[in-house]
C-alpha cells in the first residue's frame, strides 16, 4: 500500500445504498466530507435492463448540490452471469471509469466501504492508501441478507484501518475483530432540523387540514417496524392520526395495516421533513424489537428533538442507552399508547429542552471532523512506520 499524508486525498466509496435513496448517514458524512475530498459515490445495487445483448457500461454523474461528488451506476444485461460474473465486471467497469471519464481524479484514494460485500471485489484493487468500515447496520440481521455477508465484513474488518460504527453494541461487537474502532452515532442537521420550530414554516398540504392530534413517523418503512403497534394506536382513539412519511423496502405495501386514521404518505424529500415534523404532535419511533433493530442507533432521534418535538420509543437497546433522559421508552404496545396518551394531555418540556441541548452537541460536522481526524492519524502512523523501515533499511545496507 502506497504512503501519503496528503489532506485532500480522494475517497471511493462502496454503498448499498443509492445516493437518490433516504438521506441519511452515507449523504450526511460525505456531502461534508466533498468540501475538501473528491468522492466517487460507487452504488452496489446494479440497474438492469431487459435488452440481454447489451453490454455492461457505467453510468456516471456529477452532482450539481455538491460537485466534488461523482456517482457511479453500473448497468448489466437482467439475464446476465452468475455472482462471480458480476464481480468480474464491476471491477472491469470501476477501472474503466478511473481510466477513462474519471482518469488521474481518483487516484490513491481511501476506499471507504459501507457494504462489506465489495470488499471482495474492491478491497486491495485501487492502490488505496486506507481502507475505512462504516458500519451503520448490521446488515447480517436485515430480510434478505446474503449468506456470505458475515464471512466477508470478517474480512473487511480484518482489512481496515480505521472502523467506525453507528450503534454502542454494533461498536461492541466490531471492537472483537477490529481494535482501531470508534462508535460514532447519530448526528443531526440542527439548523435544517429546527425549521420545524419556526413560524415561517408551512405544513405540507396533506396533513395540514387534519383534524386530531398527529402521531408520526418518518423513515424507511421495512422490517423494523411493529406494524401491530401501528395498528393499535389507529385503534385506541379514532381522533388520533398515524401519519407515517418513507418509502417501503422488504415489505408488501399492501400488507401495510389499513384504517381511515392511518396515512402512509410515501417517500418525501429530506427538505420536506422539517415541515412534516412540526405537524407531528408526537413523534414516534415504533420498531418491533427484533434481530434486525437489535443493533440500530435511529438517526431520526436526533432530527425529531432538533426538531422541538416530544419522542415516543420501542426499547430499542441503543435508544435506551443513549436517548433515555429525552425519549420516552415504552417497554409495551400499551405502555406505548399510555406514553402517547400522556404526551396529547402535557407534553413534558423540561425533556424537549433536553433534547435541543443534546441535538446541539452532535451535530454531523462535529462528527465528520472526528472522522478525519481519525483518517489522518492512520496516515501518519503508516508514514512513520515507512519512515522507521527506510531508516532500518539504509543503516542495514551501510
Amino acid at each position: 500500500m502506497t504512503i501519503q499524508t496528503r489532506p485532500d486525498y480522494p475517497i471511493v466509496v462502496h454503498s448499498h445504498l443509492g445516493w437518490d435513496w433516504v438521506w441519511q448517514r452515507p449523504q450526511q458524512f460525505l456531502s461534508r466530507l466533498s468540501r475538501k475530498h473528491r468522492i466517487l459515490f460507487v452504488e452496489q445495487h446494479p440497474l438492469f435492463t431487459d435488452k440481454t445483448d447489451e453490454a455492461p457500461r457505467n453510468i456516471i454523474r456529477q452532482l450539481s448540490d455538491y460537485p466534488n461528488i461523482t456517482v457511479l451506476q453500473m448497468q448489466f444485461p437482467k439475464d446476465g452471469g452468475d455472482a462471480a460474473w458480476m464481480e468480474e465486471q464491476r471491477r472491469q467497469l470501476l477501472r474503466k471509469a478511473l481510466r477513462g471519464p474519471l482518469a488521474g481524479k481518483f487516484d490513491k484514494p481511501v476506499q471507504w466501504f459501507y457494504d462489506p460485500m465489495a470488499v471482495a471485489t474492491f478491497g486491495n484493487f485501487l492502490d488505496e492508501i486506507a481502507v475505512v468500515y462504516d458500519c451503520m447496520d448490521e446488515l447480517s440481521k436485515f430480510k434478505f441478507a446474503d449468506p456470505e455477508l458475515v464471512q466477508r465484513e470478517r474480512l473487511l474488518l480484518s482489512m481496515a484501518d480505521v472502523v467506525f460504527t453507528g450503534g454502542r453494541k454494533m461498536y461492541e461487537s466490531k471492537i472483537r475483530y477490529n481494535d482501531n474502532c470508534h462508535f460514532y452515532g447519530c448526528g443531526v442537521d440542527v439548523d435544517h432540523y429546527s425549521k420545524a420550530r419556526s413560524r415561517h414554516t408551512a405544513l405540507p398540504e396533506d396533513i395540514a387540514n387534519l383534524e386530531g392530534p398527529v402521531l408520526g413517523y418518518f423513515g424507511v418503512v421495512d422490517e423494523r417496524m411493529d406494524y401491530e403497534l401501528i395498528e393499535r394506536l389507529a385503534d385506541a382513539n379514532p381522533n388520533w392520526h398515524i401519519v407515517i412519511v418513507g418509502p417501503t423496502a422488504k415489505v408488501d405495501p399492501n400488507d401495510l395495516p389499513q384504517r381511515e386514521n392511518i396515512h402512509w404518505m410515501g417517500g418525501r424529500d429530506y427538505a420536506q421533513l422539517p415541515a412534516y415534523t412540526k405537524g407531528f404532535d408526537v413523534c414516534m419511533m415504533p420498531f418491533a424489537l427484533n434481530e434486525s433493530t437489535e443493533y440500530i442507533n435511529p438517526t431520526k432521534a436526533l432530527e425529531y428533538m432538533a426538531g422541538g418535538k416530544p419522542i415516543v420509543s420501542t426499547a430499542v437497546p441503543d435508544v435506551v442507552s443513549n436517548f433515555s433522559q429525552v425519549v420516552k421508552i415504552a417497554a409495551s404496545q400499551d405502555e406505548f399508547i399510555t406514553l402517547c396518551e400522556a404526551i396529547l394531555a402535557r407534553p413534558d418540556q423540561v425533556a424537549i429542552e433536553r433534547g435541543l441541548k443534546m441535538a446541539q452537541a452532535n451535530t454531523w460536522d462535529a462528527i465528520v471532523a472526528k472522522l478525519e481526524g481519525h483518517i489522518n492519524d492512520v496516515l501518519k502512523s503508516q508514514a512513520e512506520a515507512a519512515r522507521v523501515a527506510s531508516g532500518q533499511l539504509s543503516a542495514s545496507v551501510a
